[in-house]
């Protein structure tokens, strides 16, 4: 079975295990979606979502943030990891928004990862998520994941990306990265399967006995 083959497999499996899906991350708009998807770096969504739920009822614009300030900002989501510099970023890109975009999300690549505290990754969930543009967010637990099934030899996440994007077609991508994230933590774990127990990888890989090593992002 080619890489190709592999990809139709592996979508087969995946819309019929969660042919409906649900963002994780909770959110009251555009603006709220970017700080969540923020925060949740290095923090489990569970945990964002615990936190923002007491946040957002009444901060969720900018201007709201630029108001509190970096301190009280931190005091709202100290629960989660490295809140300072996370803080420093809400609190900066807020700035940011007000004063270059009129207080609203810019809806492009480029000026998404121009914001403090934005990389690729964070921007291409709100161009998915919030705006519904084609893109393919990819984190470890993806990297990791396409390495198991045989999508990509990628040593980081940019040519892991590149390979997903070029194996899968481009009205997959939205729903397809979501999949892949709940069926990595319901089936394929990274400290559970390790290649060889999940059915994606029994069927891609039938012979597969020993436990597939990875490439770290």
């Amino acid at each position: 079975m080619n890489e190709i083959q592999r990809a139709r497999v592996i979508l087969k499996i995946l819309d019929k295990t969660y042919p409906k899906i649900t963002v994780p991350l909770k959110s009251r708009n555009v603006f709220t979606l970017l700080i969540s998807v923020l925060l949740s770096a290095q923090c489990t969504d569970i945990n964002v979502n615990n936190v923002t739920k007491n946040i957002y009822p009444k901060y969720y614009q900018p201007q709201h943030f630029i108001k509190l300030g970096r301190k009280k900002i931190e005091i709202l989501i100290k629960k989660i990891g490295i809140f300072r510099i996370k803080a420093k970023s809400i609190y900066n890109l807020s700035r940011i928004l007000v004063e270059k975009h009129k207080g609203k999300v810019p809806k492009t690549f480029e000026e998404l990862e121009n914001l403090p505290g934005v990389g690729h990754k964070t921007a291409s969930v709100v161009m998915s998520q919030g705006f519904g543009y084609p893109a393919f967010p990819v984190d470890t637990h993806i990297h990791r994941l396409a390495q198991r099934w045989g999508l990509t030899i990628g040593k980081n996440v940019v040519q892991t990306e590149e390979d997903l994007k070029r194996l899968f077609p481009i009205k997959n991508w939205n729903k397809l990265h979501l999949q892949i994230i709940y069926y990595g933590r319901e089936y394929c774990k990274a400290r559970d399967c390790f290649g060889i127990s999940c059915k994606i990888c029994t069927t891609c890989y039938p012979n597969r006995i020993k436990p597939i090593k990875i490439n770290k992002a």
